[in-house]
């Protein structure tokens, strides 16, 4: 078959041989990926959708540079000239091949561009290529998301959502991140993207119908004291979720707050929005809005000029996936569910302790965990050792996961670092608005009534529960006798994730 001259030239021919040898990678490759899954590794979709097209590109970008060049070397050597662009004769038996090349390599290269551009779209879409191609920078979140409620919701769904604009602003976002990773410009930990999230109304809404009426829900709590016994202490608690529309009039209970008959709008003095001074509560029906300013923030003449924003699922559902678990709701958890042995003596004191530590990396945590636990059971309880034996291993495995899972030291990620405003025990969360300390101009406070979020149904420790069923269910009791100290701080002051 003949083609024309200036093909024949060293780039070009190299272009070929790459473009070439693309082709068939690419092919092997994505048979390999068919039948045999090889896309579960992170960088799989990264080499067949991205690296391997890339290398094709350039080498049929390398067969016209080298053409081009070689038409300019022969226009000087030649005796005949050279016309200035290609004469297309199909008479000729080189340009009619040549033309034929062209067309059928066009074909099989749109078709496999348009195959692989659709890959690699879904890769980059993917939550492999999201959580785990930088294993290091993102293994706090992957980790997290894996163990969340949205496990099975892929990134993309909450951090860019539908629609072309915020899948290019998504990709542009995402080149900076790939730069950042690759000359470490990347902050320890991870901030939560509040400023670059998409409204929660284009992403959370497409699922959670916020005009839905939930009513209440039940939560059964089950805590462990951090005595010799790890008694056990359960609150039974009727949430009022509520919700509704304004179309039926049932717009009540914690959702509310959604902007179905009323507006909430706040400023916030700070990046992660802990410090709330100022608050804005607008009636949808009626248009009277109603202000509220902090005792304890800066005056309202202050605030002039800053920002207001109207409050959505994510002021209080700021943690829906990665979830950075304390040490004291993990080993509740843990017992609660017989990962650990409640017998093992103080084991809920010593698991707090030993996960609220902070330790230089995973693998001297590890080995902390284990050392410790052992010890001091070796020297407080000599007889558990044989009688316990099983149970101690037991504890010491259950308290590593829990570390393998929530605290990661080369990223300096771990509770403490993400604040959760769902609730009011580890964080201030409610009680930002909720405090007594938000005033109107006419005396009004915001609530911060219990009764308006929940109800409790029942209280106490083995054999010593209490129960009601009366509207306004029963008075809280702490735990632990404390006085009525609980009724003047807040929960996070002693609550610190850490406390057992």
């Amino acid at each position: 078959m003949r083609l024309p001259r200036t093909v024949h030239n060293w780039t070009s021919y190299v272009g070929a041989a790459i473009s070439a040898l693309a082709v068939l990678v690419f092919v092997f490759l994505v048979l390999l990926n068919a039948f045999e899954g090889a896309q579960r590794t992170p960088y799989a979709g990264l080499v067949i959708f991205i690296l391997v097209p890339a290398a094709l590109i350039f080498g049929l970008i390398l067969i016209p540079v080298g053409m081009f060049f070689e038409s300019r070397r022969w226009k000087r050597t030649a005796t005949r000239t050279i016309p200035s662009f290609p004469v297309i004769n199909l008479n000729d038996a080189s340009v009619r091949n040549a033309v034929f090349v062209f067309a059928a390599g066009s074909v099989v290269l749109l078709f496999l561009s348009a195959f692989g551009s659709y890959q690699a779209y879904e890769y980059t879409d993917s939550v492999t290529f999201c959580g785990m191609l930088c294993h290091s920078v993102m293994a706090p979140e992957y980790t997290t998301y894996s163990h969340s409620p949205h496990a099975r919701v892929q990134c993309v769904e909450c951090h860019v959502g539908p629609g072309a604009s915020w899948y290019v602003r998504s990709k542009l976002s995402g080149a900076y991140q790939v730069y950042a990773v690759l000359f470490h410009k990347y902050p320890s930990p991870i901030p939560t993207p509040i400023e670059n999230l998409r409204p929660a109304q284009q992403t959370c809404e497409q699922c959670h119908w916020p005009e839905q009426f939930y009513g209440g829900q039940q939560k059964r709590l089950i805590h462990f004291l951090p005595d010799e016994n790890n008694t056990r202490w359960e609150i039974n608690l009727l949430i009022r979720t509520g919700g509704g529309s304004p179309v039926t009039g049932r717009t009540e209970g914690i959702h509310w707050h959604m902007n179905i008959a009323s507006r909430v709008e706040y400023i916030a003095t700070d990046e992660t929005r802990q410090k709330i001074p100022w608050v804005r509560i607008t009636d949808l029906r009626t248009g009277k809005s109603t202000e509220y300013t902090s005792a304890e923030g800066p005056a309202a003449k202050d605030l002039v000029g800053a920002r207001i924003r109207t409050m959505d699922c994510m002021d209080c559902h700021d943690r829906p996936s990665h979830i950075f678990r304390s040490p004291s709701y993990s080993m509740n958890l843990a017992l609660a569910s017989g990962r650990i042995d409640p017998g093992l003596p103080f084991i809920k004191s010593k698991g707090v302790e030993l996960l609220a530590a902070k330790y230089e990396s995973t693998d001297s945590a590890l080995e902390t965990i284990d050392s410790r636990i052992r010890e001091f059971y070796r020297k407080e309880y000599p007889g558990l050792e044989k009688t316990k034996k099983p149970s101690i291993s037991g504890a010491v495995a259950a308290i590593q996961e829990i570390y393998r899972g929530n605290y990661f030291p080369h990223m300096k990620a771990r509770w403490d670092t993400h604040a959760d405003n769902i609730g009011h025990l580890n964080f201030p969360g409610c009680y930002r608005c909720h405090d007594r300390l938000h005033r109107s101009k006419d005396g009004k406070t915001i609530t911060e009534s219990c009764n308006s979020c929940h109800t409790i149904l029942s209280q106490g420790g083995p054999g010593d529960m209490t129960y009601s069923t009366a509207p306004e269910g029963l008075a809280f009791q702490h735990p632990e006798d404390i006085g009525g100290a609980w009724k003047e701080m807040k929960c996070s002051d002693c609550h610190t994730g850490q406390t057992p």
